[in-house]
């Protein structure tokens, strides 16, 4: 197991800067300005008109699809290249972070002294508010402003990139120019920048041909016109340059294109009659071939098009469909892709012509992109092909389980493989089902598939082969071949280590990271190298697993391992996670600074990466609110538990569900509410037999709600039954005993705790207060006060106020004393430059009020009698009476008056 513990311990934590959000290369022609082809018409009114975006904000070019936007502001950009950056958006960006990561590359490719702390998005559906800020502040200082022209805009339909482009382009005030070409009207507050005289605008009327422009466009294509015929043709066609440009390159084929020309008619779907028509079927057989076969792919180059077709001519008909504008669009690096509207209409074509040709072409696309190295696109064409076991074994043997996981493409997996055909069984597929329930936290539907995924693995041993279940199971289950096998076992490793998790299964955990750690070996490197996530997120499962079992130290070596994992964004959420129990070992050690510390580290992994909060395990916040609970902020605790939020599915462990119970119990322990308290603890009761932290945790609230209740004796008996290993339970069994009247074996207690056990203050402080305790009922106050005195040096530096309000009212005289006052004053009691008068300078409340006891102060501060007291809750007269007496007590005042004075004094009513 060391070999995995030394795994995380190298490697650095950033994304790199030529990596997008899902870990794929910029695709760095969506930054370059699309060239214009031979026929290309420069039209100088439009491009006059363009240059007014040099004064306003916001451009906006919107006309129907092969209206020629893109090549007129591509002509215009072409001439202003300082300061001018170029990116054409896609719908495949998935979401906010996609199309933010690719917009700030877009600025830093092509712009100088672009602000370098502006940062990156890590999640493709989202990007952080911070981020947005720092780059509109960073525009907003240039001296000259930067022109960015977004391309095909209408592919993004996300309200909230709406937003936070308007949130940019506003708060970064002269230092942006954002010009938009659109086929509709984008999700902006135009009617504001219209008002304002901001916005510069080209519409499809005015992008339309004239005659003149038309006749001229014609003859860059070798056909003549006159005029009339000119506008003939722009009225049949209202002007639409694709439209023209597909009549001319039609015309050129016909033995009278002026005929042609002059005869051609529209109908119910021009655009794909022409295509088909006079596009498509004008191609050699060979050409109508390949552009039917590539129109199920988004992009390809020609080694990928030459498979599906089977032969090797791809590049060169290829590279000639794109030099004659037959929508080929050449995308840089060889790569190529069809006009969206002729793919969608080619595709249509080729389910009429080749019926069940389609599911043929996107298998053998997905076996190309497997080879290829691109996984992303194996599965998506594996999935519409309907070979899951292909697409299974892709996943397992790239080492890619942990992506189900990493809060990155968890929904996406998810989602794809739910369409899994049921009837498709394999190893592969078992142990993706089973990661697909595990992601879900469904630990019932996710091991029967692991146990058979694990059943089919030790085929590989021929005697494990003698001991597996049954002919049946071997007949549809075909042994992996022995390159692959290594990998699945890795894979399956992981998802036992994390149903061991679940389960609360340390031994089955340690058995999963044993065989991880010798499987390492048998994997190659680069393998591992691509996907650190995956031992990022063993480390967590076996660290928490330790954790559960109370084995601190091998805990802790695990977790530091996985928080130092490298990988950036891939391992954001295991290292958030890892961070978050390291803080809760430090919180039930007794270190709350420590605690703090590290839970904030762990919130800022997810937040430098911009995964949203619910990706994560939720334990930092937690931590921080038991921190808040022992520094005496009540409300603070309960905002933070609030915030929690609902954990990744997979990470709600039995260590997330006990931490967050116990935090809610000391809390309502602080509140004075012990019933709540009990409540809370109980209802999260699971396995805690195994669980030595959360035995002891449930014990402290129980023993906490005897002593309210006056039951001392049975609060030691409680705790004394605890492991001796739990010292903040031995000081709490301590001072039951001297509330018990056994001071002497409450010292005993005491006296057996070993410094050298590494609990920190949190329990030191309450062992000095019990010692201070145990001083002050033996009549020597004097020694009672330097325990005191110690006890808050020491709290100070933590600001541990929670000890102080648990002790009792034993301690307020002292407290109150001209030799305590100094080191209580400002934090633990309000700073006082001079003695007020008469009671006004009472220390505030140091043991709190229960809730029926503020229930009771809120009627009496209606002038309602004892009788009418308890008639109105439903208690006796004498339980009112005895409620009152706490609560003067606690309040330090004697008459019902002072009572409700003081208690609106303190914010209690």
């Amino acid at each position: 197991m060391a070999e995995l513990e030394e795994s995380g311990e190298s490697g650095t934590r950033s994304t790199p800067s030529y990596a997008d959000p899902l870990g794929d290369p910029y695709l760095r022609t969506r930054f370059a300005v699309p060239a214009r082809p031979l026929t290309f018409l420069r039209r100088e009114r439009l491009v006059k008109h363009l240059d007014r975006a040099l004064d306003t904000p916001l451009t906006m070019v919107n006309g129907a699809a092969g209206a020629g936007k893109t090549l007129l502001v591509a002509d215009w950009a072409a001439a202003r290249p300082e300061c001018l950056a170029w990116l054409t958006t896609d719908e495949a960006d998935q979401g906010p972070g996609m199309f933010w990561a690719y917009l700030l590359q877009a600025l830093r490719s092509s712009v100088p002294e672009m602000p370098a702390d502006v940062g990156c998005p890590a999640d493709p559906s989202r990007v952080p508010h911070t981020l947005l800020t720092r780059l509109a502040a960073g525009l907003s200082a240039r001296e000259r402003p930067v022109t960015l022209v977004l391309d095909e805009y209408d592919r993004v339909t996300d309200p909230e990139i709406a937003e936070q482009l308007e949130f940019v382009l506003h708060h970064a005030g002269g230092g942006l120019r954002l010009v938009l070409v659109t086929r509709n009207e984008p999700l902006l507050p135009l009617h504001r920048y219209r008002a304002a005289g901001e916005l510069t605008e080209i519409r499809g009327g005015e992008l339309a041909f004239t005659p003149q422009e038309t006749a001229e466009m014609l003859a860059l294509h070798g056909l003549r016109l006159p005029e009339h015929a000119a506008r003939t043709l722009v009225e049949r066609t209202g002007g639409w340059a694709a439209g023209l440009r597909l009549c001319a390159m039609a015309a050129l084929e016909s033995p009278d294109p002026h005929t042609y020309l002059k005869e051609f008619e529209a109908d119910r779907s021009p655009v794909a009659d022409f295509l088909l028509a006079e596009v498509l079927k004008r191609q050699s057989a060979e050409t109508q071939d390949l552009l039917l076969r590539v129109s199920v792919l988004d992009r390809f180059d020609p080694q990928l098009a030459n498979a599906l077709t089977h032969r090797g001519d791809a590049e060169p008909i290829l590279s000639a469909l794109e030099r004659e504008n037959a929508f080929v669009e050449h995308l840089g690096h060889a790569s190529y892709r069809l006009h969206p509207l002729f793919g969608e209409i080619l595709r249509a074509h080729l389910r009429v012509r080749s019926p069940g040709l389609e599911p043929v072409l996107h298998q053998r696309a997905a076996r190309w992109l497997r080879r290829s190295g691109h996984l992303t696109e194996t599965l998506t064409h594996g999935a519409a092909a309907g070979d899951w076991e292909f697409s299974a074994r892709a996943l397992v043997d790239d080492l890619a389980l942990g992506q189900f996981f990493t809060g990155l493409r968890s929904d996406d997996l998810a989602e794809l493989f739910s369409r899994m055909d049921p009837g498709v069984r394999s190893t592969a597929t078992d142990l993706v089902r089973a990661a697909r329930e595990l992601a879900r936290g469904d630990l019932d539907a996710g091991l029967p598939h692991l146990d058979r995924a694990r059943r089919g693995l030790t085929r590989e041993d021929p005697s494990a082969q003698r001991r597996a279940a049954g002919a049946p199971y071997e007949a549809e289950h075909p042994a992996l071949d022995p390159s692959e096998a290594a990998a699945a076992r890795l894979g399956c490793a992981l998802l036992e280590a994390l149903a061991a998790r679940l389960a609360g299964s340390p031994d089955r955990a340690e058995a999963a990271g044993e065989e991880a750690g010798e499987l390492r070996t048998k994997v190659p490197g680069p393998l591992l190298d691509r996907h650190p996530e995956l031992f990022a997120l063993l480390l967590t499962h076996l660290g928490s697993a330790r954790l559960w079992a109370g084995d601190y130290d091998a805990a802790r070596d695990a977790l530091a391992a996985a928080a130092g994992a490298p990988g950036g964004a891939s391992t954001a959420l295991p290292r958030e996670d890892a961070l978050g129990r390291l803080a809760l070992i430090d919180h039930l050690n007794g270190w709350p600074g420590r605690a703090e510390r590290r839970a904030r580290a762990a919130l800022a992994e997810t937040e430098r990466f911009g995964l949203p909060q619910p990706s994560g395990s939720g334990m930092g916040r937690l931590v921080l609110a038991a921190v808040a609970v022992e520094r005496g902020e009540p409300a603070r605790a309960q905002a933070l538990l609030d915030a929690t939020g609902e954990a990744h599915p997979a990470l709600r462990d039995p260590v997330m569900t006990s931490c967050r119970a116990a935090v809610t119990a000391r809390l309502r322990l602080a509140r004075g509410d012990a019933r709540a308290a009990l409540q809370a603890v109980e209802s999260a009761v699971r396995a805690e037999a195994a669980s030595p932290w959360a035995s002891a945790q449930r014990a402290l609230v129980v023993a906490a709600a005897h002593l309210a209740e006056g039951r001392p004796d049975a609060a030691a008996e409680l705790l004394l039954a605890v492991s001796d290993d739990q010292p903040a339970c031995t000081v709490q069994a301590a001072r039951s005993l001297l509330a018990a009247g056994r001071p002497a074996a409450a010292a005993d207690l005491l006296d057996g705790l070993r410094p050298d056990d590494g609990f920190g203050p949190a329990v030191t402080v309450r062992a000095t207060l019990v010692r201070a305790q145990a001083a002050d009922a033996a009549g020597d106050p004097a020694r009672a006060c330097r325990l005191i005195a110690q006890a808050l040096r020491e709290a100070r530096r933590e600001l541990l106020r929670r000890p102080f309000l648990e002790a009792g009212g034993w301690i307020r005289p002292h407290l109150d004393s001209a030799t305590l006052r100094p080191y209580a004053a400002g934090w633990l009691l309000p700073a006082s430059a001079s003695t007020p008068p008469d009671d006004a300078d009472r220390p505030p409340v140091v043991e709190e009020l229960s809730g029926r006891e503020r229930d009771v102060l809120a009627r009496l501060a209606q002038m309602m009698s004892t009788e009418e007291i308890a008639g109105d809750l439903y208690v006796s007269v004498n339980t009112v009476k005895t409620h009152l007496k706490s609560a003067y007590r606690k309040l330090s005042v004697n008459r019902r008056n002072d009572a409700v004075r003081r208690a609106r004094e303190l914010g209690l009513l």
